[in-house]
């Protein structure tokens, strides 16, 4: 089995070539220049998957049997500031890569990643949010993982595409991003217990409720998936139960032992944010038998870890 994992410079794509490469398939990889894989298992290739003819050509040489299409502006906070640039990577960099798959290997399964930040603004007896829920997006990230979505949809339908959509909650771990939550309060607890900085944490809005979920338990259902989902269809991939910010800092600051004070950071705030976002994953356990099993405590004392490493 050749796997592609098209944006494995990112924070999921370190997770996912570890998994591939340990399940036996022979791993191809692409990441943006200046982007560095520590994975030697991993064939790797430098890729802008908005530039047609390069995606054509890297394709046309894999010729993957399957491909993990990762690649993507995933920041909600910094599509708010660059718009253009979180759609043209976002959608216009999918259709490049359906096009490729289409024309250059038809047969090859593709998984295509969004977010369960595609559901937006759910009501609260929407929660857990399955799959067949309205979507109302609250922010541009959002709305172009829907657009992404809807095209693999649409690709499935005329062109016989064996695609799957995923709608990833938010996932975290060490290596994520100080740009995200979890690691940015990890981040900011380890240089104050270094004394790198002042005993504050800043933050944004705490009453946001949110699903986290391991990213290497993340990884292992985008594997099961790739084996086991049904073509066409759109899986949530979360865990399932929720977390508010405040709750998840709550935890970090015990975790850290550090006296430490919180603030504000008006920066920090979204113009829209959502209050509760919780995945109904039963859909993703009934086709692949797949069940988060990484504790929220380990995930944040490893994600701790990791800064304390790093600062």
């Amino acid at each position: 089995m050749r796997a592609l994992v098209v944006g494995a410079g990112g924070f999921a794509g370190h997770y996912l070539l570890k998994e591939l490469e340990s399940s036996g398939a022979e791993v191809f990889a692409t990441k943006l220049e200046g982007e560095r894989i520590d994975n030697p298992g991993a064939e790797v290739s430098n890729l802008d998957i908005t530039d047609m003819e390069a995606v054509f050509s890297l394709f046309g040489k894999i010729r993957p049997d399957c491909v993990y299409h990762l690649a993507a502006q995933s920041s909600a906070a910094l599509s708010w500031k660059k718009p253009q640039l979180t759609m043209n990577v976002n959608v216009i960099g999918a259709i490049n890569v359906l096009e490729a798959v289409r024309e250059i290997n038809s047969k090859a399964r593709v998984l295509l990643i969004g977010s369960g930040e595609e559901y937006g603004n759910v009501l609260g007896e929407e929660i857990p949010i399955k799959e067949s829920n309205p979507v109302r997006p609250a922010n541009i990230y959002a709305v172009s993982k829907l657009a992404q979505n809807l095209v693999g949809g649409l690709y499935f339908k005329a062109y016989g595409t064996d695609i799957i959509s995923v709608r990833a909650f938010n996932h975290i771990g060490p290596m994520q991003a100080q740009t995200f939550v979890a690691s940015d309060f990890c981040r900011q607890a380890a240089m104050i217990e270094k004394g790198l900085k002042e005993p504050v944490i800043y933050v944004g809005n705490l009453s946001a409720v949110r699903d986290f979920t391991d990213v290497r338990d993340v990884v292992r259902a985008y594997r099961l998936l790739m084996e086991k989902g049904v073509s066409g269809k759109t899986y949530n991939v979360g865990g399932g139960t929720v977390c508010s910010i405040e709750e998840l800092l709550d935890r970090i600051l015990k975790l850290s032992g550090a006296k430490i004070r919180v603030e504000v950071d008006k920066e920090k705030l979204r113009p829209i944010d959502t209050p509760k976002i919780c995945a109904d994953i039963s859909e993703i356990k009934k086709d692949t038998g797949w069940i988060p099993v990484i504790d929220l405590d380990k995930t944040l004392s490893d994600t701790l870890d990791f800064w304390r490493k790093t600062c």
